[in-house]
This record gives C-alpha cells, structure tokens and sequence, in this order.
C-alpha cells in the first residue's frame, strides 16, 4: 500500500476489495441515478450489505452527475455508505468538474457526519468508460485541494480493482505530491 499526506489528510491506495475495509467508516459506492444495485461496485456493495440498502435508498433516487448521499451501511462492516454518481464519460459533461464534485461532496459528507477514514473505489472508470489515468488525476487533485478544509477526515483510501488501476494512481498521486511541494 502506498500513502501521502497532504494537509493531515493520509491518501492511501491498495488494491483490494471495496466491500472488505472493516476499518473505514464510510464505503463510497459508485452508484447509478437511481441509487439501485446494478453492476460493477454498486452490485457488490448492495449485495454486501443486504437489502435493507436500496430500501433506504429508494427515497433518496434520482440523483445527478456529481451529487452524492449518505446512508447506513447495513451489512457492511462500517458505519456508512457515501453513493456518488460519477459522469458517464464522453456524454456527462463536464465530466472532470462532475468527477470531481463527487469526490468533494463525499468528502464534505464524510466530514459532516465526523467519520474518519473514507474508502473510495475508482469513481466512473468501469462501465461508465471514465479513462483511469484521467479519472486518477481529477480524483487525487480533488482529495489534496479539499484536504485542507476536512476537520474528521483522517484518511483517504482508494481501494482499486486490479494493479493497472493501482498504477495509475500512484502516477497521478506522484504528480499532485509533486504539485503540492512546489
């Protein structure tokens, strides 16, 4: 696992499953509109936590590009869930600045309800076609310039699918490191 810090806020990225981080406080899903189990993160989450989730979802559906909203965990082993709606690339636009208000809206979320550590899968990059090295970039360079304003936030963890994705973002983490001690 590697990690950095930026304003006391600890980035942290692994490999590994979304569904199994029983030390963070809130899971982020990468839901649909209609905050349903679906595919990809969504499924796994839902199937996770077990149906009392999209119960307490219906509700809060639809949401937008770039909203999110919080909910209990239910079976998971944390606290919360965090749904964000990344942009479908190439048909939300603009899709960085709505990739990029997920990642902010989770974090202010996360803030307010006085979590601790946030758990992120790659927002975006599965089937809505978000390319990772682009979505790692507007992703790190959203948690760094928020990490200043985050009170309970303590650590950032983006739990990724599969090594090419962990690459990606040690790149980009490289970069905004790079950025920020400039």
């Amino acid at each position: 696992m590697s990690h950095h810090e930026f304003s006391g806020v600890t980035v942290e990225l692994t490999v590994g499953d979304i569904t199994a981080q029983p030390d963070a406080d809130a899971v982020v899903n990468a839901a649909n509109a209609q905050l349903r189990t679906g595919g990809g993160v969504a499924g796994a989450i839902h199937r996770a936590a077990g149906p009392g989730l999209a119960d307490e979802c219906a509700p809060l559906a639809p949401i937008s590009p770039g909203q999110a909203v919080i909910t209990g965990a239910h079976g998971l082993p944390n606290r919360h869930v965090i749904h964000c709606l990344g942009p479908v690339y190439g048909s939300d636009e603009p899709s960085a600045e709505l990739l990029a208000s997920c990642y902010r809206t989770a974090l202010r979320l996360a803030d307010e309800a006085d979590l601790g550590v946030v758990a992120f899968p790659a927002i975006s990059t599965g089937v809505f076609g978000y390319p990772v090295r682009d979505a790692a970039a507007v992703a790190l360079r959203t948690v760094a310039r928020a990490a200043p304003d985050l009170t309970s936030v303590s650590t950032v963890r983006f739990v990724l699918f599969d090594q090419r994705a962990l690459d990606a973002h040690q790149a980009a983490l490289a970069d905004v490191s790079g950025d920020a001690a400039r």
